[in-house]
């Protein structure tokens, strides 16, 4: 009877025990990934509002693409030192202020529109570049696209040519009004070491939604990298900057101009929202007739016949078959 008893009370002591060993494993955090929130900690920020569904995938080729149902990391401070910027170049500009659209355009096709086509982490930007009407502003723009025209980086404190803006983020968005970004710093106050002239057309005027500015800091003649779009008719800034283009689908403009972001006077988007590439091409008709380039397919990429089920191996980098994460739980600034 005693060692009956004895096995009982040590089968009861093992699955007291094993119960309360499983409740710990259950009440464990997983190790993070790149498709979970960041943990909360202790702020006394407010509550960072919970960003639109997606995330994001990089093909092999570089090149990043939204998928849906993953949170992202929240938004951070740039990552630099102040202290350590060279906002002032100690060498000359090598184009002298001087770099001309036929510099800009340079072993392009002659035929069709200037059209600049800017992806997003929401999708992609098609925008007409008026170079008939503002010739020096589309020039620069091209030549920091395609890395032909070297601006003074203050971090390195050095002229560089390499391409500007893929990477970068849109760090002011305002409802109705407009969506800055071209900012390597990443908060409004980077400069490219020149500035342009403002470059004004009687045909061009902030008046609708998608129309593509260069963004100023001081006055309509200090505009440099730096850019922005309307969400919407905006008649006070005329006179201000040069406006060079107009980009389509205006519904894509007005969303980004709607992520949640810190508000006045920063307005910052509280997740980065990225630039993830831009292309300059040549459209016949323009924007309204241009389709998005899709991403290169990696070298010897097989294609996978229509109805097979293909080998994990053969969709790694494509776009259509990243995989899906389940759906989470419930920032001197220019014009």
């Amino acid at each position: 009877m005693t060692n009956a008893r004895s096995m009982v009370a040590g089968l009861l002591v093992a699955s007291l025990s094993a119960c309360g060993n499983e409740a710990q494993t259950e009440g464990t955090e997983p190790e993070a990934t790149t498709e979970t929130a960041e943990p909360t900690t202790t702020s006394t920020e407010p509550a960072t509002p919970a960003p639109p569904p997606g995330g994001t995938g990089t093909t092999e080729d570089g090149e990043t693409v939204i998928f849906a149902g993953s949170a992202r990391r929240p938004a951070e401070r740039p990552a630099y030192d102040p202290a350590h910027l060279v906002r002032e170049p100690n060498a000359p500009d090598p184009e002298a202020g001087d770099f001309t659209l036929d510099e800009a355009v340079a072993g392009m096709t002659t035929d069709g529109q200037l059209v600049a086509e800017m992806g997003t982490d929401f999708g992609t930007l098609l925008c007409d570049l008026y170079a008939d009407r503002t010739p020096r502003t589309v020039a620069n723009f091209i030549g920091l696209v395609r890395g032909t025209r070297p601006w003074w980086d203050a971090r390195a404190g050095q002229w560089v040519t390499r391409p500007y803006y893929r990477g970068l983020t849109f760090h002011r968005v305002i409802p109705d009004y407009i969506v800055q970004g071209g900012d390597y710093l990443g908060d409004g106050t980077g400069t490219i070491g020149y500035t342009l002239p403002y470059e004004p057309h009687e045909t061009l005027r902030h008046d609708q939604r998608g129309m593509l500015a260069l963004a100023t800091l001081e006055g309509p003649d200090s505009g440099g990298g730096q850019f922005y779009i309307t969400d919407g008719p905006a008649a006070q800034l005329d006179g201000t900057a040069t406006v060079f283009g107009h980009c389509l689908p205006e519904d894509l403009v007005s969303q980004i101009a709607r992520l949640p972001q810190s508000g006045a006077p920063d307005n910052r988007p509280l997740t980065p929202f990225h630039v993830t590439r831009v292309l300059i091409r040549r459209v016949p008709g323009g924007a309204a007739a241009a389709q998005a380039t899709p991403p290169r397919l990696p070298e010897g990429e097989p294609e996978t016949p229509r109805g097979a089920s293909p080998d994990p191996s053969e969709t790694r980098g494509r776009i259509r078959d990243l995989p899906r994460a389940p759906a989470p739980g419930h920032e001197g600034h220019g014009h």
